[in-house]
């Protein structure tokens, strides 16, 4: 059966989202990913909620910036969701890791320095990976120092963690080191079909630097999905406040999504960050229809499906669902049990 996942961020009630969480676990949904992006809700406390209100779902960070948590305390953190959330019938941890860069301006806003992302992701992934062995570890690198350091467990299971990792990676740099060092790679949203296929081709190149086939890389992707049977026109309207909001604040997702510089620069005058919803709105009136439906899955329940399909054919191993109507039923109702 097709993996199927939530993305949950904050554009719902909580109380809600974990409801739907709940009712996505009976209708065949396997995964749940929370991510801290903006300054919104924090990962880790939803994730927690999350592993108690469900039984069989797996729940992955999809991702934490490395930017806010001592590795340690990112290790210590899984370690306590782990035991939290228990093993799945087939023996996997529940919780799943995934780690980002963080993006700008809110990274340098909070005082968060980037430099050299690639080595400091690199140092994150293999101390961590390290500490999940439950072993004591020493780690002398630029961005990671670990001095004789162990996972202290007083009470409970002391075996390893045997948790998956993945990056959030977009530039392809960031995606080869990924299928090198990584279990997977957490996708960017608003993202063209042509995008993940060459993602997926610098993953394996990646990967292949370890001994590892494309198969043994696991890829998530989170992908927006805007349905409404009953207004599909709206449903468009809102994906295209989601693309204005991209274009105009975030220049990572900027580049990866191939969209006209031209429009971007028309986009960046009406929004930027902090920008209100109203701002959203009204750019969303010079996003072309192609464009929207070239990033994201809009429309009615078909025509969402029928996208879907082609991300999972370029390479995706399980779509994140990230529903952008009020009506989050209507997204598990469409994909419970889908199978492309």
């Amino acid at each position: 059966m097709q993996r199927m996942a939530l993305y949950l961020q904050d554009k719902h009630p909580m109380a809600y989202e974990l409801e739907m969480a709940e009712y996505a676990e009976t209708k065949g949904f396997t995964e749940i990913w929370q991510a801290d992006t903006r300054l919104a809700r924090d990962c880790v406390v939803m994730m927690s909620a999350l592993l108690t209100r469900t039984k069989t779902l797996r729940i992955g960070s999809g991702v934490l910036p490395i930017w806010t948590r001592n590795p340690a305390v990112i290790a210590a953190t899984w370690s306590t969701m782990w035991e939290l959330g228990g093993l799945t019938e087939d023996g996997q941890s529940r919780v799943m890791c995934g780690i980002g860069a963080w993006w700008e301006p809110i990274a340098s806003r909070v005082g968060a320095d980037r430099r050299r992302p690639l080595k400091a992701m690199r140092e994150h992934v293999e101390a961590i990976r390290q500490l999940f062995t439950m072993e004591e570890v020493t780690y002398e690198g630029e961005f990671v120092k670990l001095d004789r350091v162990k996972l202290d467990v007083a009470y409970g299971d002391r075996s390893p963690r045997d948790i998956p990792i993945y990056i959030g990676a977009t530039g392809d740099k960031m995606m080869e080191m990924t299928g090198e060092i990584c279990d997977g790679c957490v996708l960017n949203y608003v993202v063209p079909v042509e995008y993940i296929r060459s993602a997926v081709g610098k993953l394996a190149a990646g990967g292949a630097k370890s001994g590892k086939t494309i198969d043994q890389i696991d890829r998530p992707e989170l992908l927006v999905c805007s349905l409404s049977d009953d207004d599909p026109a709206e449903a468009i309207r809102t994906g295209k406040a989601l693309v204005a909001y991209y274009l105009g604040t975030e220049p990572h997702i900027m580049e990866a999504s191939g969209a006209d510089p031209d429009l971007v620069r028309r986009v960046q005058e009406i929004v930027g960050w902090p920008a209100t919803e109203a701002d959203y709105r009204k750019a969303a009136d010079i996003i072309p229809d192609s464009l929207v439906r070239s990033l994201m899955a809009v429309g009615t329940a078909h025509e969402c499906r029928e996208k879907v399909a082609e991300y999972i054919d370029a390479g995706v191993t399980c779509p994140i669902l990230f529903p952008m109507m009020d009506d989050i039923r209507s997204v598990v109702d469409a994909f419970g049990g889908w199978t492309p």
